[in-house]
């Protein structure tokens, strides 16, 4: 039988890197049963039946968030033979409150205090014994980061699973007459639940947790028995049961660490991390720097990436890949539709897409040293400031960063957002600054149009941002989403240096998403498109066509209607943009494709030929990028908005908002550059005008004021 261990820990404490360490390549992801909240477990490295079960970083076992709320259940109704409990070694103090709630459980914990190299570095230090002998378990040393202590945390967390010894009682952070209340309640439940766990039912009882007093299965005078006592406890303390318990806990806290730490760092003296802060948290330098850093990231992404893909582009895949293919296929007689598929619709479509995968590494791998620095815990702070000016915290954000790697990803990271209204609206956002698939479309119209101009891809960066402020404003006046914004907490973890290790991780797995989609979705679609492209019914016959008579084509010009307003109204650009709501990564190999330029040609001849598609013009390119970056995002992240919003209603109103969007930013700006640049006026530029005028009036109308069942009703 195999054993389960819970990990556990606040946000930040290193969990992650600890359990990708521990669990390697055997990692699971997906649900939690029942509950929008992501669930890894893995298999413990060197003992196939230890099975690593990581739970949500949380501050505390309070019904606050769904995440607490798993995490609670899942040590209630699990029971885990063992808990591994990781705390910042920095911030003890915040980290103990956690600690004193699963020692409570009555499961068998091991405590590992994380980041002592950053302990050391501030000259801290930790009485580790006297922390185990009065929390009454194993407390032992640990830099996650550098993988120093891992195995004996790890022998240590087996040997308590397997020893099947539950606490006998947890630390008493109780007393006088809330320790005389809870005894009278422990009485009154003292036969329906393990000695070991009556204690900890009587706490949470205590803090009214609902959860636990119907799985205790007390009859009605019970409950009426135990409300009389917290109410007498209520009245006696003067406060209510919550504030209570939560002051006697960090009392108790704060008595563990004044036997057992002794600071080093005076009072007032700044840390290292401090002085960094001073000058990246600024009020007027935040900002600023910001966007320096992010210009030089996607700077280096087009210049060095770039450099990187035209190798892959021409040599690897051109001349290498396909080439070879082509000679082999000829040599061998091979049919010149078997040639076509496999040289023009697979090879040709997919090598496209990962043609660009160097320059996505590049991107991953800046994002990931700055994650891992701990700067975008930062940034988050940074945009609290803003985002709060349009009714959403910084906690919205956090999604957003995400989806610069994927949108996927970003839809599902809303769930930390425990406010309905901001879920649905930061759900609606969160795709708008562009992914990793998005960059393939801006890296294939900035070197076709602009000239692999370095400040094209962060422009469209900053647009993204401007769409979801604007559109946060707008939409916060409406009574769908009108309220408060929800407040935001955060810890800024320490300043330090990235492991090549950890940045490497966070570099694969995310390459790793972008290539397996490539190998399965781009491939399905490279196929499909081939046989549109080929085939087609000419004098009443269905066979192999030239592409001027294929279904493509024919579907391609009654969908080209659509897009005549926004500039790129033929049917290779229709079909481009359709192709791109599949997956984003794959206009770029349609566009390749209906260009007929050579697979083996170099990257500016295939430019030429895309170019030419869009006659050549700049401002056509530019709606055309516009519009695919900033319309709904592919069809895995649709799905997964309809999923995360168990509203299908709310799903098709996220779809035609983001369309929506997208399209009204195209045509705005091609409409008004027409406009300015060739003094043509139309039907197209009335609605432009119109719809400039309609976001202005939408920013600054004055807010409705919603009561808030009429909000529930409103979202329902």
């Amino acid at each position: 039988m195999s054993l389960k261990i819970a990990l556990a820990g606040n946000p930040n404490c290193g969990k992650t890197t600890l359990f990708n360490d521990l669990t390697g390549s055997t990692q699971y992801v997906g649900n939690w049963a029942g509950v929008t909240v992501e669930k890894k477990e893995g298999k413990l490295k060197g003992h196939k039946d230890v099975i690593i079960q990581d739970l949500p970083g949380i501050y505390s076992l309070s019904p606050y968030s769904p995440e607490e709320v798993v995490s609670r259940r899942y040590l209630i109704e699990e029971k885990p033979d063992a808990i591994l409990n990781i705390i910042d070694g920095s911030n003890i103090e915040r980290n103990l409150y956690l600690t004193t709630q699963l020692l409570e459980v009555g499961i068998p914990t091991v405590v590992a205090v994380n980041m002592m190299d950053i302990v050391e570095k501030n000259g801290d230090q930790i009485n580790l014994k006297a922390l185990s002998k009065e929390l009454g378990c194993p407390v032992l040393p640990m830099t996650a980061l550098h993988g120093k202590g891992k195995d004996e945390v790890v022998k240590a967390i087996v040997a308590a699973a397997e020893s099947k010894d539950e606490r006998a009682e947890a630390p008493h952070v109780f007393g006088g007459s809330i320790e005389h209340a809870l005894a009278h309640i422990e009485e009154s439940i003292e036969n329906k639940c393990d000695a070991s766990v009556i204690r900890w039912f009587a706490v949470k009882v205590f803090e009214r947790d609902e959860a636990v007093v119907e799985k205790l299965g007390l009859s009605e005078d019970e409950k009426k028995h135990i409300d009389a006592h917290i109410q007498d406890c209520e009245k006696e303390m003067d406060d209510d049961a919550e504030a209570i318990i939560t002051d006697a806990r960090y009392t108790y806290i704060q008595g563990l660490v004044d036997k057992t730490i002794k600071k080093a760092t005076s009072h007032g003296k700044m840390t290292v991390s401090d002085k960094i802060d001073r000058v990246v948290t600024n009020r007027w330098l935040a900002l600023p720097i910001f966007a320096v850093i992010m210009f030089g990231i996607y700077y280096l992404v087009v210049q060095l990436g770039s450099t990187i893909t035209d190798w892959t582009n021409d040599v690897l895949i051109g001349e290498w890949v396909l080439g070879s293919v082509s000679s082999w296929m000829e040599a061998g007689n091979v049919a010149p539709w078997l040639q076509g598929l496999v040289v023009d619709g697979v090879l040709g479509g997919v090598g496209t897409v990962l043609g660009f995968v160097p320059q996505m590494l590049v991107l991953f791998l800046l994002i990931s040293i700055l994650e891992d620095s701990g700067y975008m815990a930062r940034v988050a702070f940074i945009m609290d400031r803003i985002f709060r000016r349009f009714g959403l915290s910084g906690k919205s954000f956090i999604p957003m960063l995400v989806g610069t790697g994927c949108g996927v990803p970003a839809i599902m990271a809303t769930r930390t957002i425990e406010n309905e209204r901001d879920r649905r609206m930061t759900i609606m956002l969160s795709t708008f600054l562009p992914c990793g698939a998005k960059m393939e479309i801006i890296i294939m119209m900035v070197v076709t149009f602009f000239a692999g101009s370095a400040w094209m891809a962060p422009l469209m960066y900053f647009i993204g941002f401007g769409i979801v402020i604007i559109s946060g404003i707008a939409l916060k006046k409406t009574k769908y989403f009108s309220s408060d914004p929800a407040p935001f907490v955060m810890e800024l973890p320490a300043y330090h240096l990235p492991t090549v290790k950890g940045v490497l991780i966070h570099v694969w797995e995310r390459a790793k998403a972008f290539i397996i989609k490539a190998g399965t979705i781009i491939f399905s679609i490279c196929v499909l498109l081939w046989f549109l492209m080929n085939f087609g019914f000419t004098n009443g016959h269905f066979g192999m066509v030239a592409l001027e008579d294929s279904m493509l084509r024919s579907v391609g010009e009654v969908l080209a209607y659509l897009f005549k307003p926004l500039g790129f109204g033929n049917w290779q650009g229709a079909v481009a943009s359709v192709s791109a709501e599949l997956a984003k990564e794959q206009a770029t190999a349609t566009l390749a494709m209906l260009a007929g330029a050579s697979q083996e040609a170099a990257e500016s001849v295939q430019a030429n030929a895309i170019s030419a598609l869009f006659g050549g013009s700049t401002l056509v390119g530019l709606s055309f990028m516009l519009f695919n970056i900033f319309n709904a995002p592919c069809l895995v992240a649709i799905v997964t908005a309809f999923r995360e919003h168990a509203s299908r209603k709310w799903g098709w109103i996220t779809f035609a908002f983001q369309m929506g969007v997208g399209y009204g930013l195209a045509l705005v700006v091609y409409q008004l550059g027409m406009l300015i640049t060739e003094g043509v006026f139309g039907l197209g530029t009335v609605f432009a005008i119109l719809l400039v005028l309609f976001v202005l009036w939408a920013l600054f109308r004055p807010a409705k004021k919603v009561e808030e069942g009429q909000v529930m009703k409103a979202i329902a």
